[in-house]
């Protein structure tokens, strides 16, 4: 943000007692107001004036000519692309100081002068971090590095209290790995491999409120702890880079380091995006997107970009393209400027002097990684060995509960197949409907196992079967008693199938007629009937084949 975007902004922050200064060189005043520290900044209007002269032209690029450039987009140009993805971390405390972090709290209720930055306060690294991020390194394929140390990321933003960023530069923990996925049928299926950069740790900034009367710095955020993913510029389209970041959560969910809610801000991505023409080696002027918060619309937006991106180089004012920072604006489905893109030359990334070095053994290592869970990728692979469909396996691994729970009934003996179909037909409806986690439904795996072999072994219908489903669904209990309480085992014995299709024939005698007179279909009426009479009880294999001998029986 430029200075002089930050006119009259007013900064706050809860202190028990803060002396009013001004600063010396950039002529802040702080002072405080019924015991709450403001920061009030103004820029005169020559600057503001100066620096909107500077912006580059915006470039209006009409809906209709963007939609006929993307054929030539395909033909002519091709798109690298690669995402820094920020995953917050599911600690007790906060990177550096003991304050807890609890997402919807009250603006600056949970912090401390470690996490704000304050002279002489000095931190102190949670030891989880090092833990989540050997981790995830271990996860994504990465080689770990067993000396690693923070640096200082220099630069000033109102919701940064300290004037930098503990962070990691040069010596990263994890680097060199990749990630592997299956992409979507409806979007062509097919594997891909991505490769994975860095991933290093560093702690969050706080966060600006806005409202009518300003903007408000929230530093509940501030030091809570990051684990930044940087990809390789492997990615060509939207949709590989939206089930890539989706891959990556489903990674962190897996690992139970994160809960990766978009939503909250626990993994955010930032999209960097150019184009080239088809067959050049060297690489476009790479603009990045942020405010991207979903994976629809990081697909969206990249698709936007390209289209922009190509549209300019197709009539000559490449120039235009320029290194920046853009947001994505849902409402308008575009990207629009935010501010240039700042170079590592202007971060002044120095050591940080008030952290040791982080120091691994191979054993520490080697303890992590035989606790690791089953993760995505190996459990996709075993899934489709077992026989499923890519479009099952894809259903069942994306949630780390949902495969869980599918494992369990597999492991109480239930059908492979039976037990997807159930799961992803009618459960995964009803979850839907009741705005419900697998983990909230009543009923348990064993029971769907038994309800599956009730039904297979003939002891109830499908149609019973789904009848009760629901309610063990949402009253739970077992598949027995609920049998045994509603009498609901099927009737299988011929002799008593027989009496009631011959109550409903002999109830029927106009229907009997049209059907021996050629009107074949009115078997299902019969049959429809006899299920009736019967309750749904009677077995629908029995049913049909003593149904056909007495309907097409002569006198």
């Amino acid at each position: 943000m430029t200075v002089g975007r930050l006119l009259s902004l007013k900064v706050s922050v809860f202190l028990s007692s803060v002396p009013v200064s001004v600063h010396k060189q950039t002529g802040r005043i702080l002072h405080v107001r019924n015991g709450v520290l403001y920061c009030t900044m103004k820029s005169s209007q020559s600057q503001t004036a100066t620096q909107e002269k500077q912006q580059p032209p915006k470039v209006k690029v009409p809906q209709h000519a963007l939609k006929k450039t993307v054929d030539k987009i395909t033909r002519d140009y091709e798109a690298i692309i690669g995402i820094e993805t920020h995953v917050q971390l599911s600690t007790l405390t906060k990177a550096f100081c003991s304050c807890p972090y609890n997402y919807g709290s009250q603006p600056n209720t949970s912090i401390c002068p470690i996490c704000m930055g304050l002279p002489g306060a000095l931190p102190v690294l949670n030891s989880k971090v090092i833990e989540f991020a050997v981790k995830l390194g271990l996860a994504l394929n990465c080689k770990l590095s067993l000396n690693s140390k923070f640096d200082r990321k220099q630069y000033f933003y109102p919701d940064l209290p300290k004037g930098y960023q503990i962070s990691q530069f040069d010596i990263p923990i994890a680097t060199g790995g990749y990630v592997d996925l299956d992409l979507p049928l409806e979007f062509g299926g097919g594997h891909r491999k991505f490769g994975i950069t860095r991933v290093h740790m560093e702690e969050d900034a706080g966060k600006l409120l806005h409202s009518g009367n300003g903007a408000q710095v929230d530093l509940n955020r501030a030091g809570v702890p990051l684990l930044e993913i940087v990809s390789e510029p492997d990615m060509r389209t939207g949709i590989e880079a939206a089930e890539y970041a989706a891959e990556l959560q489903r990674v962190v969910r897996y690992l139970g380091i994160s809960n990766g809610n978009m939503q909250e801000g626990s993994l955010r991505c930032d999209v960097n995006v150019s184009i080239r023409p088809i067959g050049q080696s060297e690489f476009g002027t790479k603009v990045e997107i942020k405010n991207l918060n979903s994976f629809s619309s990081i697909n969206r937006a990249i698709d936007f970009e390209i289209s922009r991106q190509a549209l300019l180089l197709s009539e000559g004012q490449g120039d235009q393209i320029v290194q920046e920072t853009r947001l994505w604006e849902e409402g308008a489905q575009k990207t629009i400027t935010m501010r240039k893109k700042e170079g590592l030359s202007d971060y002044r990334y120095f050591p940080e002097p008030d952290l040791p070095e982080v120091i691994l053994t191979q054993e520490y290592v080697d303890s992590i990684l035989k606790s690791l869970p089953e993760l995505p990728e190996m459990k996709r692979r075993r899934y489709e060995n077992m026989g499923l469909s890519m479009q099952d396996v894809l259903f069942l691994a994306n949630d780390m509960n949902v495969a869980e729970y599918f494992d369990e009934t597999l492991s109480s003996g239930a059908d492979l197949k039976l037990a997807a179909n159930w799961i992803m037909g009618d459960i995964a409806a009803y979850m839907k409907n009741e705005k419900l986690s697998i983990n909230e439904i009543k009923l348990t795996p064993k029971e769907l196992a038994e309800l599956i072999a009730s039904i297979k072994g003939g002891t109830i219908s499908g149609k019973i079967g789904k009848e009760i489903l629901f309610e063990l669904l949402a009253k739970g209990g077992t598949v027995k008693g609920l049998i045994e309480e509603k009498d609901l085992v099927q009737i299988v014995d011929p002799v008593e199938i027989g009496k009631i299709i011959d109550k409903v024939i002999s109830e029927n005698p106009k229907q009997l007629e049209q059907y021996r007179g050629g009107k074949t279909k009115l078997q299902g009426f019969f049959a429809g009937q006899v299920m009736k009479l019967s309750k749904g009880k009677a077995n629908p294999g029995l049913l049909n084949k003593i149904l056909l001998e007495k309907l097409n029986a002569k006198n």
